[in-house]
């Protein structure tokens, strides 16, 4: 694990669906939001709108609730800033167009850090998983050369370096943050979808648990893990 990490003035996280980042790693991001004041960006790729049993719900009236619930959810914590990408749910491919549109994102909102999907993770079956961590870390290499998408850089808009890269959902984790003081905003957040987590006996004592077992290697009362890349 870094001896040192510096936490960033600015970070971003991507991913899949509403409350990928929540289970995630809203606990690091809420915990350095509170403590210094970390600028954060949220890049949801697809509107979620296949999560649902209800066979009464829409794919419309889905995607409008889980935006919501994902504003609501980066609001319990004090992420303020949301891109919403619209693609459709269970069908996300690699693709020059989605590198594009993830690379825009990074040059606009410049994040020092950014946070996705370990698409290396053992065992991920969601496929919208598996591209949205490709994507991303492909729209990171992309935003920082200038011939990667060169018609993106007009009226200002300039080529962005991100520095270090937090990958969860990881089996291979090398750096802990300790998220004691930021658990509960962690648990709120969740609660926040209500369509997905809403009526589950025990949940919060589920994912305290689960904050306390990640944590007990290193003598944290509740931590999230990841896979820490460091970007030359």
């Amino acid at each position: 694990m870094p001896e040192a990490f510096v936490i960033p003035k600015r970070a971003m996280a991507i991913f899949a669906h509403p409350d990928d980042v929540d289970f995630g790693c809203s606990g690091t991001l809420g915990s350095w939001i509170a403590t210094a004041g970390t600028h954060v960006t949220y890049c949801v790729i697809t509107s979620g709108q296949k999560g649902t049993h209800d066979p009464k719900a829409s794919p419309e009236e889905m995607a409008a609730t889980r935006e919501r619930e994902q504003r609501a959810a980066g609001a319990a914590i004090g992420v303020k800033e949301f891109v919403f990408l619209g693609r459709q749910d269970g069908e996300l491919e690699r693709s020059m167009a989605l590198r594009g549109e993830i690379c825009r994102v990074i040059r606009e909102h410049k994040p020092d850090v950014v946070f996705t999907n370990d698409p290396w993770g053992h065992y991920q079956v969601h496929p919208d998983h598996r591209v949205a961590g490709w994507s991303a870390l492909d729209g990171v290499i992309a935003a920082r050369d200038h011939l990667f998408f060169p018609e993106q850089l007009v009226n200002g808009l300039k080529k962005h370096r991100v520095s270090r890269v937090l990958l969860f959902g990881t089996r291979d984790p090398n750096i802990w943050f300790d998220i004691s003081s930021s658990i509960d905003g962690k648990i709120a957040a969740l609660r926040a979808h209500r369509s997905q987590v809403g009526g589950r006996s025990g949940f919060a004592e589920r994912m305290r648990w689960w904050a306390k077992n990640t944590g007990s290697t290193w003598k944290m009362d509740a931590a999230e893990a990841f896979r820490f890349i460091e970007l030359a």
